[in-house]
């Protein structure tokens, strides 16, 4: 058995003191044609507390479908300040009012940066319709959280590094890694300092987490579960377990996802 201080705190605790976990990628509320038993806010915050995940920034189902929602998130970061940040969903099938948005957006707090969804929006992160999201998030050194899926004509890893090399200011975050095309994934991470890879979903598949920290460093990872979707108890279980360091878990678990963090605490 792989052994070290940090798994027996969590072993004996079912947390860690020294350790409290940021989840850099999760929803909220209930979406269409599934039951989820922890979607509201404080559901989500005791399924947090039982495992010592101390913020989530999320981005809510609505969000991902209507605009509108987007400023209900507000609501939730006000009501628990020191719980949740959240992302600001662009729905590139709406594009004449992405600019009315960002003007909401920047009066706004709470939020951290933008959410892209593109699988399911259809339209590439490399389309026209993103670009003032982009240079807004360029220009004030924002975070984008990106669903990634590997080979996707919408967000594979090789769209994401076209972004990076245009938007140097922008931290991209590569949701769920691009995930299955794992190789160009952690190239893309290594070579462009604001890219990271965000573990949610990958870090159910045996030995990536691993690969992930030899080939890109633990530094450029980040700790993610879609919660409600996934609990983060597995998740967590996923780093924890994985063979390396606790200065590498520590990194992924919460060190890295602190310092991004840092400006909009």
């Amino acid at each position: 058995m792989i052994c070290s201080d940090l798994i027996k705190e969590f072993m004996e605790k079912g947390r860690s003191d020294s350790c409290p976990v940021i989840d850099m990628h999760q929803h909220m509320g209930p979406f269409q044609g599934i039951y989820f038993p922890n979607p509201s806010p404080e559901d989500m915050i005791r399924t947090m507390n039982r495992c010592g995940v101390k913020m989530g920034v999320f981005c809510s189902h609505a969000a991902l479908i209507d605009p509108e929602a987007n400023i209900e998130m507000a609501q939730v970061v006000k009501r628990y300040p020191d719980r949740f940040r959240a992302y600001w969903c662009i729905n590139p099938n709406y594009p004449e009012g992405i600019p009315k948005e960002i003007n909401q957006f920047s009066k706004m707090e709470g939020f951290v940066g933008f959410k892209f969804l593109s699988d399911y929006h259809k339209y590439p992160i490399t389309s026209p319709r993103y670009k003032p999201a982009l240079e807004y998030a360029e220009d004030h050194e924002l975070l984008v959280l990106m669903h990634t899926w590997g080979r996707s004509p919408y967000d594979s890893p090789a769209l994401v590094e076209k972004l990076a090399e245009k938007y140097r200011h922008v931290t991209f975050l590569m949701g769920h890694s691009g995930y299955g095309e794992w190789e160009r994934s952690i190239q893309v991470a290594r070579d462009y300092p604001n890219v990271y890879l965000e573990l949610t979903a990958a870090y159910a598949v045996n030995g990536v987490i691993e690969w992930m920290v030899k080939e890109a460093g633990s530094e450029k990872i980040l700790f993610g579960t879609d919660l409600p979707w996934f609990d983060p108890h597995y998740g967590i279980g996923c780093v924890l377990f994985s063979r390396i360091t606790d200065e590498d878990r520590h990194n992924i678990l919460h060190r890295n996802a602190g310092r991004l963090l840092q400006p909009f605490l």
